[in-house]
C-alpha cells in the first residue's frame, strides 16, 4: 500500500505545477481550495504517483467520508481500470467529485463495470460567462442593475464605500466580519456544520492569501469591511470564486460587489465557476438569478468488489 502524507500551505508552492494545465472544472480541483479547507476534522493528504498527483480526503472521525479525488496533472486522464487500480494501493474505496467531463469521456458502461456510480447533486457547480456577471445586460438582470442603481446613488455617490484588495493583514477584521454576517444571516457557525467549516476556510485561505496565486477584493461602507471575495484559477478558461460574502442590510451590495468580482478578479477568463449550493434552498435561488450557462454536474464513485 502506497502511503498519503498530509499537506499544507507550505506545499503551496511544491504543488502547484500539478495544477497549472488540470482540466477539472469541479472547484475543488483548484489548489487554494483543497488546503484551505482543512479543519480538526478534515485534512487533506496526497502522493505523487507516476508523475502524478493523488489527493485523498482523510477525516478523524467520520471514516465513511474519506475520499479519492480524479488524479491531477495536465489533460491526463486515468481510464477506470486505472482509478480502480490506484484506490487499492492507497486503501480508499472510492472517488469523490468525479466530474461530467470523466463520465462523458469513458462511458457509463466501462466505469460501471469497476465502480458504482451515484449522483452529486450537492456539488454540482454552477458556471456563468464571465461577460455575463461583469456587465449583466439585457433584460433578464434588469433588477440586479436597479438594485446596484439604488446602491451607487446611497452609498458610491455619497463617498461612503472604499474598494481596496483583500490581503492576509485583513484577517482579523474579515474573522470580525464572518461573526457580525452570521448573527445576521441567523446561521451556525458551531461544530461540523458546513458554514463552521467555510468559515475556517476563509480564516486559513485569508491567511495565506500572500502564499496563493489567489487574488481578493474586499468593500468598506463607512470604514467598515462589509463584502469581501476571493478569487483563483481553476482551468485555462475558467476562474472560481470560492469565497464572497456581503452584509444584507445593505440594499444592493451584494448586487454591486458581485458584478464588481467579475470585473476586477477573473482578467482572461471566459468562464466563472460560483461553486455549488450544497443543496441550500436560498443558495440555489441565488445562483439562479444569475443565470448560469451551465452545471458541472458531480458524481462519487464506489469500488466494486
Amino acid at each position: 500500500m502506497i502511503n498519503l502524507k498530509p499537506i499544507t500551505p507550505d506545499d503551496y508552492l511544491r504543488l502547484k505545477p500539478f495544477f497549472n494545465n488540470q482540466s477539472h472544472r469541479l472547484c475543488i480541483y483548484g489548489l487554494p481550495s483543497l488546503l484551505s479547507w482543512r479543519n480538526t476534522e478534515y485534512h487533506p493528504c496526497a502522493a505523487i504517483i507516476d508523475g502524478v498527483l493523488m489527493i485523498a480526503a482523510e477525516f478523524n472521525t467520520q471514516k465513511d467520508k474519506r475520499h479519492l479525488i480524479l488524479p491531477v496533472s495536465g489533460d491526463t486522464l486515468y481510464p477506470p481500470e486505472r482509478l480502480h487500480e490506484l484506490a487499492g494501493l492507497l486503501g480508499f474505496s472510492s472517488y469523490w467529485f468525479v466530474t461530467q467531463d470523466y463520465i462523458d469521456t469513458f462511458g457509463t458502461d466501462r466505469i460501471s463495470s469497476r465502480f458504482l456510480v451515484a449522483d452529486q447533486p450537492e456539488y454540482a457547480d454552477y458556471v456563468y460567462y464571465k461577460d455575463d456577471l461583469a456587465n449583466l445586460t439585457g433584460r433578464k438582470y434588469a433588477r440586479k442593475r436597479n438594485l446596484i442603481s439604488q446602491f451607487k446613488r446611497e452609498f458610491l455617490n455619497a463617498d461612503r464605500v472604499q474598494i481596496e484588495p483583500l490581503k492576509s493583514g485583513h484577517l482579523t477584521e474579515c474573522q470580525a466580519f464572518m461573526e457580525e454576517w452570521c448573527l445576521e444571516n441567523d446561521c451556525d457557525m458551531t461544530g461540523d456544520s458546513n458554514l463552521a467549516c467555510e468559515k475556517q476556510a476563509v480564516i486559513n485561505t485569508i491567511m495565506e492569501l500572500d502564499r496563493y496565486d489567489s487574488r481578493g477584493l474586499l468593500a468598506r461602507i463607512d470604514g467598515e469591511i462589509s463584502a469581501f471575495g476571493i478569487g483563483a484559477r481553476l482551468t485555462k478558461e475558467m476562474g472560481v470564486l470560492h469565497f464572497e460574502k456581503a452584509f444584507a442590510r445593505y440594499k444592493g451590495l451584494y448586487q454591486f460587489f458581485d458584478r464588481l468580482c467579475a470585473q476586477t478578479l477573473f482578467d482572461g477568463f471566459t468562464y466563472i465557476n460560483k461553486e455549488s449550493d450544497m443543496a441550500v434552498p436560498n443558495l440555489k435561488k441565488a445562483k439562479d438569478s444569475y443565470y448560469p450557462i451551465m452545471r458541472i454536474r458531480s458524481y462519487s464513485l464506489t469500488v466494486l468488489s
